[in-house]
């Protein structure tokens, strides 16, 4: 009988706990759980050998609605497509989209969002925004090389920018098969976004 009455005790604690997460947050739970789905699957991973057999899944950091932010969206004029350098050397072709700018702990920043040019020829990526960016974690709790984000082209003049669903390029962890975007230097914060995946570097060793 005591036995039933503890579990009767906890029962509205587990039904809490799982009401206490924001839609936020499931979304970015979903994010992680895709992410890692994708690394696991040997047909869409980056991974290759032993970084792939070891492969148990990303370190993450704690979900934080700080880093969710809705930034003001103003979309460029006039924008010329441009060659974008990527780390294996070569380039690939983007276009400045719009800028979004922000306010994170009391200090205003701007990010430049791009579209890739092969991207947007292919019906489901048409809306399809990239946005790469630095900040002071890298080379430390995340890749050097920086971070991406993937958004969609907002309806009106805001746009959400959830860094907790922001995730390191695939040549981070396979820097042979990929060519991945350098971050233009627009794009680097002078502060930490202690949000998204982070890394550990195992993979170029």
């Amino acid at each position: 009988m005591k036995k039933y009455i503890i579990l009767f005790l906890l029962l509205p604690l587990w039904a809490f706990s799982q009401k206490a997460l924001s839609k936020e947050e499931k979304e970015v739970r979903k994010f992680q759980k895709e992410l890692n789905a994708e690394y696991l699957n040997p047909k869409e991973t980056p991974l290759r050998g032993d970084s792939f057999k070891n492969f148990k899944g990303h370190p993450f950091f704690p979900f934080d609605p700080k880093y969710r932010i809705n930034a003001k969206f103003i979309k460029s004029k006039d924008t010329q497509p441009f060659d974008l350098p990527t780390s294996s050397g070569k380039t690939k072709s983007y276009q400045e989209y719009g800028k979004a700018t922000f306010t994170l702990d009391g200090k205003l920043y701007t990010l430049t969002l791009y579209q890739s040019l092969d991207l947007i020829k292919q019906k489901k990526y048409k809306n399809y925004l990239f946005l790469p960016f630095r900040d002071a974690t890298n080379e430390k709790e995340t890749y050097g090389g920086g971070k991406y984000m993937d958004l969609r082209i907002p309806e009106g003049n805001t746009i959400v920018l959830d860094f907790n669903q922001s995730y390191q390029p695939y040549c981070a962890y396979n820097a042979y098969d990929y060519n991945c975007p350098i971050v233009p230097e627009e794009n680097r914060l002078p502060v930490e976004i202690r949000a998204g995946v982070m890394y550990e570097d195992i993979y170029h060793h």
